[in-house]
């Protein structure tokens, strides 16, 4: 399929050839034939992307101290790398896209094959969006004009937070899209609007609708225009469309008001407010959210959780019904908002002047869209597509971009697959990485003879479920931690493990750290303790890897990597777990606790994993204390040792084991042998953190 795309790096705007997604549960995949181009919005992330990288600094300050304290903790050369990745990644453009229903996703029962649907999906022949950011469209409302669904909710959002009465005086600063179609929504509310513009097209189309209109380059003054068409009582409300760095607008905004007035923020401005302002009339002032509620709440948008209409009455797609309704009743009309109307395969002529376009809406039209397939060529690389042994990457995510690919470049591994949910980031690392193809359906690379090996680097609550599918369709399988994320899928995983030949590694990589193996090469034998500090960093409580059912919680999905690496340490596995957390009453997905770990051999170790610690402090830090001998581990990038003859330590960059890992990996797909780590070893390392999360919840040892 085709989708519109933007470089992130360059600005440069590219239709590009993708495969197209597959349907998931509790989403719905659509066949495109029209979306709208929000000129604002788009425009924005074209301009965004054109400048420079100092521009780009100066816009992100947030941005700029994350890269500063990267700097601090993994070195200048690891963190210009990350930046120029994250650079390099594509966006997708657009979020008003309207088709028909092709097929729905378990657990849908809202739409059918044949819907006709607006949706906020983006640019593309084919997309595949969650059910509760897609409405029906009525059978009188055209798909042109169903294309305004979503754009027409971000202003029926501010009028919502307005709260507008009737016979009220509203302004609406700047008549672009949503401008104007908030300005007939609040017409429709039995509102005085009046709508400031420097355009006299959309001033005058505006009028039309019974508008009222000023023109500042026409010489006339926003707020004493508005004080006298007020009788000097001043607007009862402002809502602002406009896009502008300037802090005239809200300013102008609270100049213009009535006591007590209410100012919304729909729009993109300068925000130095002026206290005096403010205060002397008591204002009201509020920034809009995108659609409405449920916008940005996982469960609501990804889970299909929706918000119970007595509570919340105005919901994101219930707003998309709304609109779709005033446009099927004429409270509003779009159609005359319909400047052009483009060829998806010309879509140059929107995007290559969008800088100076004076259009007010642009259509897409995708009529001519290409057959629906989940596949895509990308490599023509022959010595890649005539050998065996390959490789297929099920996850397109930032492990496998600034990770994974990188290492097994360096190897001489075939890599035939890579596989992402909607197409974009694993064609994007297709390309360069010369992988031969680029899929969304996993089953596609299962079902190849030439492919020998499935790695794995989805989110945490995928992996079972693949890994299964791999193991019986005789792959060999790498999975990147977790191996499980209970019990019942551990089992479940094992029981096809042992009726198969296939190998099944996990990606405890730390052990394969150059610095990690001399630790073991000098230990020798016999029982030792160790303490290992990760200073992992605070992550949002919103973040999916504290989501039990998806994450695991950051125990589970990242402390068992110093699980392994201690049982690599000390030879031994496991038998007993105790972990206390941070707090009085800790939850099973704390990221702040102590990990007390006892072995067969005698061995004891305390895993510290905290999450409120300075990032300017080393990330991870292991002590290893033996016959009177110790091991200081820093950052992974120098050992120092105590007691050990002939040996002091050891200085390198940093170094996690993932180059020596991969090509382990690369090694065995091409020749056979061993798994990489013992299965034992695998599945103990698994229980012992399910034991963790155990631990904490029945406030004692856990045996193993």
């Amino acid at each position: 399929m085709k989708q519109i795309i933007q470089s992130f790096k360059t600005g440069e705007t590219i239709l590009e050839e993708l495969p197209a997604p597959k349907v998931k549960s509790g989403h719905v995949l659509i066949k495109t034939t029209k979306s709208l181009v929000s000129l604002g919005t788009e425009r924005m992330l074209v301009e965004f992307g054109k400048s420079n990288l100092i521009s780009k600094a100066r816009q992100q300050p947030d941005k700029v101290k994350m890269v500063l304290d990267k700097i601090k903790t993994d070195g200048l050369l690891p963190t210009l790398e990350t930046v120029f990745n994250k650079l390099g990644e594509p966006l997708p453009l657009g979020y008003c896209n309207v088709g028909e229903v092709i097929e729905v996703g378990q657990g849908v029962s809202e739409f059918k094959k044949g819907d006709r649907v607006a949706s906020n999906g983006s640019h593309a022949e084919y997309v595949c969006v969650p059910k509760n950011l897609v409405a029906a469209i009525p059978d009188n409302v055209s798909d042109e004009q169903a294309a305004f669904t979503v754009i027409g909710s971000i202003g029926l959002q501010g009028v919502r937070l307005l709260e507008p009465t009737l016979g009220e005086t509203i302004v609406v600063t700047g008549l672009g899209l949503i401008g104007l179609i908030t300005a007939q929504l609040l017409k429709a509310n039995g509102c005085n609007v009046l709508g400031i513009d420097f355009d006299e097209t959309k001033l005058k189309l505006a009028q039309e609708w019974g508008v009222q209109t000023i023109n500042p380059s026409a010489g006339q003054d926003p707020v004493k225009t508005i004080m006298q068409m007020t009788d000097g009582v001043g607007a009862d409300g402002v809502i602002i469309t406009a896009s502008t760095k300037s802090n005239e607008v809200i300013s102008q905004a609270a100049q213009m008001s009535r006591q007590r007035g209410r100012i919304i923020l729909v729009g993109v401005i300068g925000l130095e407010l002026s206290r005096a302002e403010f205060y002397q009339k008591e204002l009201t002032f509020q920034v809009s959210c995108s659609y409405g509620p449920g916008r940005y709440d996982d469960d609501y948008e990804n889970k299909g959780q929706d918000y119970p209409l007595p509570f919340v009455r105005w919901t994101e797609k219930r707003n998309f019904e709304t609109i779709l309704n005033s446009i099927s009743k004429n409270y509003i009309d779009v159609e005359p908002l319909i400047t052009e109307v483009i060829d998806l395969a010309d879509y140059q002529k929107i995007y290559g002047n969008i800088g100076s376009s004076k259009s007010i809406a642009s259509i897409l039209d995708y009529s001519q869209s290409e057959p629906y397939t989940n596949e895509v060529v990308v490599s023509t690389n022959q010595g890649v597509a005539q050998k065996s042994g390959g490789l297929a990457i099920i996850g397109a995510g930032n492990f496998t971009k600034m990770t994974m690919l990188p290492a097994l470049k360096k190897t001489d591994l075939p890599l035939k697959y890579i596989v992402s949910s909607g197409g974009l980031s694993g064609t994007t690392l297709a390309k360069k990485f010369s992988i031969e193809k680029s899929v969304t359906d996993m089953q596609i690379a299962l079902n190849d003879p030439a492919v020998n090996t499935v790695a794995i680097t989805t989110r945490h609550n995928l992996h079972a479920s693949m890994v299964i599918a791999a193991l019986k369709a005789g792959k060999n399988v790498f999975v990147e931690k977790p191996l499980a994320l209970n019990r019942e899928e551990l089992d479940q995983i094992l029981e096809v493990y042992q009726s198969t030949d296939a190998s099944l590694t996990v990606g405890f990589n730390r052990r394969f750290a150059p610095q990690a193996v001399q630790m073991k090469k000098h230990l020798g034998s016999g029982p030792i303790n160790i303490t290992a500090t990760m200073n992992a960093g605070h992550i949002p409580a919103d973040v999916w890897v504290h989501d039990l059912k998806i994450g695991g919680g950051r125990i589970v999905g990242e402390a068992c990597h110093f699980i392994d690496l201690i049982s690599y340490l000390t030879g031994s596995k496991v038998t007993e777990v105790c972990m206390n957390a941070l707090g009085k009453h800790p939850e099973q997905n704390t990221d702040n606790a102590t990990i007390l770990l006892k072995y067969a051999d005698g061995s004891n170790a305390v895993i510290n994993y905290f999450s409120n610690g300075s990032k300017s402090y080393s990330k991870e830090r292991v002590e290893v204390y033996s016959k009177e001998r110790t091991f200081i581990l820093d950052n992974w990038r120098k050992l120092k040792a105590y007691g050990f003859k002939g040996f002091n330590g050891s200085k390198n960059k940093m170094d996690k084991g993932h180059s020596a890992q991969f090509q382990k990996l690369a090694d065995q797909i091409k020749s056979g042998g061993a798994p990489l780590i013992e299965m034992d070893s695998l599945i103990n390392t698994t229980l012992a953190s399910f034991a963790a999360l155990e631990s904490l919840k029945n406030g004692g040892w856990e045996h193993v």
